[in-house]
């Protein structure tokens, strides 16, 4: 696949540069957290980072209002770029190959893989600017492609697999060929439990879903030393995996579903955060599940209405570009050994205006066809179509 940077090396920003900014951006990745899980009645894996990645690309190349909608909607700070290239240097210390995580035998060192890429037509005038933002503070590949060739799509989910380690197996959006750039960012995770569970001590338990039946449901059982903390309608726990990664289990009251707004979140993560470390009798089921995440709804929903509306201003990454197409595929699954989750953001973009048809026909009343060979004129076949029921 051709690859080219633009001519950046990237920046390392230190953690904590931009502390302000740092947790603005934190706050950001749980507003959108709670936008992409605004469905509790159902079974939802979402990535706030991954999404928090592609829009904070995006906003490099925004202007006008369209900037100040994001900057608004999102709480993106003045520094979010260099910011953002500070928050996630920590989390890039554990980088490593996903295709290489043998998911039988996790690792007991948390692999936590981060990758961006920008497709562009080929022979088009992309934003210096913009790539240069991308490269300096995302290292983000840049891909010149032919957007109407067919195997330009095979390329992109190549792209895809190999960042997820074949756990998200193609690009959540089609491109074409009114494709003007495609964006993607996909974020990996694979790791051990601190403490692996028994898979002997594995069984059938009941578990009561939102309609109040109760079904079984494979249930892993131990004893653990976690962070456990109460609030008013919740309880919590933090399972530990090694590499000071957790995971977050957040329990209802009965009756109150599982959905909390960006303020509850924040007041479970301080009172988790300050827990001390009890010994529990853990019981928590297994669970593998997938989600295709359409995101212009969410974002338009979220207040970015004007951002991935047809006005939009991304001057600055081509004249005339507006977002045609934001998805987002996430996976998960949850077992004795530990956790492998990944997800792949997409954002698609398009020009405003398309050229208007010289000629505008409908074949909606009774019409004839001909299958004519080309060198000879003949008709191989030849017809009438009364009613196509």
């Amino acid at each position: 696949m051709k690859q080219f940077r633009a001519p950046v090396a990237r920046t390392v920003v230190e953690p904590g540069r931009y502390a302000d900014a740092e947790e603005a951006l934190r706050r950001s990745a749980f507003r959108l957290g709670v936008a992409l899980t605004a469905r509790p009645d159902t079974n939802q894996v979402s990535s706030p980072v991954s999404a928090l990645y592609a829009l904070s690309m995006l906003r490099a190349g925004a202007g006008s209002t369209t900037a100040a909608e994001m900057d608004l909607v999102l709480g993106l700070p003045v520094e979010h770029h260099a910011a953002m290239n500070a928050l996630l240097a920590t989390v890039q210390y554990f980088d490593g190959d996903p295709v290489s995580v043998d998911e039988e035998d996790l690792p007991g060192q948390p692999l936590v893989h981060l990758a961006n890429a920008v497709f562009v037509p080929e022979g088009g005038e992309i934003g210096e600017a913009f790539l240069a933002t991308l490269a300096r503070y995302y290292g983000a590949g840049v891909h010149p492609v032919d957007f109407a060739d067919p195997a330009t799509p095979g390329l992109i989910d190549d792209w895809v697999w190999r960042e997820t380690g074949g756990r998200v197996a193609r690009a959540p959006l089609a491109v074409g060929a009114d494709t003007g750039l495609s964006m993607l960012n996909a974020v990996y995770f694979a790791a051990a439990w601190d403490e692996p569970f028994d898979a002997s001590g594995t069984g059938q338990d009941p578990f009561i879903l939102v309609t109040g039946t109760r079904v079984l449901v494979p249930t892993m059982h131990g004893y653990r030393w976690v962070r456990y903390a109460v609030g008013p309608d919740w309880q919590g726990i933090d399972l530990p995996y090694g590499g000071g990664f957790f995971l977050r289990l957040v329990l209802p009251a009965e009756g109150v579903p599982p959905a909390w707004d960006e303020q509850e979140l924040a007041g479970i993560a301080d009172g988790l955060d300050a827990a001390e470390s009890i010994r529990v009798d853990l019981s928590l089921p297994t669970w593998e599940h997938s989600l295709h995440l359409d995101l212009i709804g969410v974002l338009a929903g979220l207040g970015l209405a004007k951002t991935v509306g047809p006005g939009a201003d991304f001057d600055a990454i081509h004249p005339g570009l507006r977002v045609s197409g934001a998805a987002q595929a996430a996976t998960i699954t949850v077992a004795e050994k530990g956790t492998i989750a990944a997800a792949v953001t997409q954002l698609a973009m398009m020009t405003s205006a398309p050229v208007p048809p010289e000629v505008s026909i409908a074949f909606d009343r009774p019409f004839g066809y001909q299958i004519i060979h080309e060198d000879t004129g003949l008709p191989l076949f030849l017809g009438t179509v009364a009613d196509p029921r």
